[in-house]
């Protein structure tokens, strides 16, 4: 378990200068809506949802009722249902780990699990479970960094989420760079984008991640066949 730390910690370090800065960004926006550092660490604790977390801080200065906080997490977070169908049996096969597994799969945990190549000697299952502890971690400190200093300095937080963008983009490159096959990059950007121009930015989402499973569940033996060459 101790030697997969350090490749684990190797492989999270774009992951790690994301979500403290995020984190902090969400630190700062709840500090600013009333609400003290402990918020931060047990919402960061707890929900660990990036965009959701963000929504959650609209919700609670609008003093909105639970039933609207839990439907509103749902919709703007049920992408996470596909990416945990592709994990089924790999997360069954760590024990006890799963239900922690199933809980911090986020979008950038998902992207490192997908193009985890494990050392050798290194137990893949140490190493899985190491980069989900310590992504979740690092949105924590992000967090609770950003609540104590926002109540101490004032932070003009206009545009500060784009770094989420920006890690998705790094994130995206290392994989396209680390396969030969890239008709699932294809795919996946063909099939956002046609859903974007025909349902607009509110909608698109959970039909683009519909199709994308269906063509992928078309063409897996194919791309099996591809990504063993």
């Amino acid at each position: 378990m101790k030697k997969a730390f350090r490749p684990a910690f190797a492989a999270t370090i774009p992951v790690l200068c994301g979500y403290l800065f995020i984190g902090f960004a969400f630190g700062v926006m709840l500090r600013d809506a009333g609400f003290a550092p402990p918020w931060a660490f047990f919402a960061s604790l707890t929900i660990y949802a990036g965009s959701g977390q963000y929504l959650l801080v609209s919700l609670l200065a609008a003093k909105a009722s639970l039933f609207t906080v839990a439907v509103m997490t749902l919709l703007l977070n049920c992408r996470h249902i596909f990416y945990g169908l592709s994990f089924l049996e790999t997360f069954h096969q760590m024990g006890r780990r799963k239900w922690y597994m199933i809980f911090s799969l986020t979008d950038e945990t998902y992207s490192l699990l997908c193009s985890l190549q494990t050392p050798a000697g290194i137990d893949p299952a140490a190493m899985r479970f190491w980069i989900a502890l310590l992504d979740h971690s690092y949105w924590i400190a992000g967090s609770v960094i950003g609540a104590v200093i926002g109540g101490v300095l004032p932070f003009n937080s206009t545009g500060i989420d784009f770094a989420m963008t920006a890690l998705f983009t790094v994130i995206f490159v290392e994989q396209w760079k680390s396969t030969k096959c890239h008709i699932p990059a294809f795919l996946g950007l063909g099939a956002a984008a046609l859903s974007l121009l025909l349902l607009g930015p509110d909608n698109f989402i959970l039909p683009a991640m519909l199709a994308i499973c269906v063509m992928l569940a078309a063409l897996r033996s194919r791309f099996s066949g591809e990504v063993a060459k």
